[in-house]
């Protein structure tokens, strides 16, 4: 059925405030990770949500601030299902993911680093492991399927990649002004991931599957060139390379007793964390008894609460809002001359409500490439 383009022209000024998206949240076998943890997000909340541009900027590599790495690295293991939740408004003041008139597809790339902090995202090393573009049977566009998921799109980690550190990009692309404005628009972010797996060793891909971001698309890439609108949609050719699925290589699995199993050592979310804000991690206070030690763990855990603002700028400041509350109570204790301490910190982690049931991946590529 065709769209109508008076329809979308009207409502695109007055919704284009709440109409886009953000990356913000990343679940592992359907564990929420947290707001903001393993994420590079934006450090500006008023643009968070918009489009990149130009693309082939920086920016695309990992969105808005996203060459650098954040302090944590997720732990997943051999088949994991990650899960990346979209909010039109990052710290879910409101709930939406992203204008269902956004119609285009989706994908999700993957990187395997080294060092996750001193090696950059931007260059070569990038394949893609899940795409869905247009369902001629269904007439539905990848983001129809995100949005009926609530935002919530799903890929499982290829069985054959081996242990590492990786960098996870989902990207969604917009094609309502793609042609009639010539502004295709990329929503875009990435995770960080310590891979566990008994498959050990370098990983090879196919020079053909490897593609360097920025440089991967520009505005003459046939899949940015089309028009959602027509009547009869013709087959739609879905930006950059073909999926490339690992697969387990059964003779080196042979050897794999013999190696020992990589392990992760950088950034690992610290277990003595009292409380945790996207990547940023609260140190319990010291006990003290004294009036000088009193004032000392005030100050320490103020410093600790300055240090949470700007990791979570874009995601929300609840959580530090409530270790900055708990600072506030151990200030007053010592005015009133209770220097034997410090009260226990007991709150819990805030998380914003899941906006719905984990999905399964749809559209399964790893059937596709059998």
């Amino acid at each position: 059925m065709k769209r109508c383009i008076a329809g979308l022209l009207l409502l695109s000024l007055a919704s284009m405030a709440s109409a886009h998206t953000s990356f913000t949240t990343l679940f592992i076998d359907r564990k929420n990770q947290g707001d903001g943890t393993c994420v590079r997000t934006p450090s500006d909340g008023e643009t968070a949500t918009n489009p990149i541009h130009p693309i082939t900027s920086e920016d695309m590599v990992c969105g808005r601030d996203g060459i650098q790495a954040v302090s944590f690295i997720c732990p997943a293991n051999k088949g994991s299902l990650l899960t990346f939740e979209w909010r039109q408004w990052p710290d879910a003041q409101a709930p939406g993911s992203i204008d269902p008139g956004h119609l285009g597809p989706c994908a999700v790339y993957i990187k395997k680093v080294d060092d996750m902090f001193t090696e950059s995202a931007a260059g070569d090393g990038w394949f893609k492991i899940w795409e869905d573009g247009y369902n001629p049977v269904t007439k539905k566009w990848c983001v129809d399927r995100l949005v009926e998921n609530n935002g919530l799109l799903s890929v499982n980690l290829p069985r054959g990649l081996p242990s590492g550190y990786y960098i996870v990009r989902p990207e969604i692309v917009a094609l309502h002004w793609a042609v009639h404005r010539d502004d295709p628009q990329y929503f875009l972010g990435c995770a960080q991931i310590f891979l566990n797996s008994d498959v050990q060793g370098p990983l090879d891909v196919p020079q053909e599957h490897l593609t360097s971001i920025p440089g991967y698309v520009d505005l003459s890439t046939p899949g940015l060139k089309y028009d959602i609108y027509q009547n009869d949609l013709p087959p739609y050719p879905i930006p950059g390379p073909k999926v490339y699925i690992p697969k387990v290589d059964k003779e080196k699995a042979a050897e794999i007793p013999t190696r020992d199993p990589m392990l992760q050592t950088a950034g690992v979310i610290p277990e003595d964390c009292v409380l945790k804000s996207a990547n940023w991690c609260a140190k319990a206070v010291p006990p003290y008894s004294t009036e000088d030690e009193c004032w000392t763990g005030v100050r320490g855990c103020f410093a600790q609460s300055e240090e949470c603002r700007p990791s979570a700028q874009t995601v929300g400041q609840a959580n530090c809002d409530r270790w900055s509350n708990y600072c506030e109570k151990l200030n007053k204790l010592c005015e009133d001359g209770e220097f034997i301490g410090p009260i226990a910190f007991t709150k819990k982690e805030i998380e914003a409500p899941v906006p719905g049931e984990i999905p399964a991946m749809w559209n399964d590529v790893f059937e596709q490439n059998e």
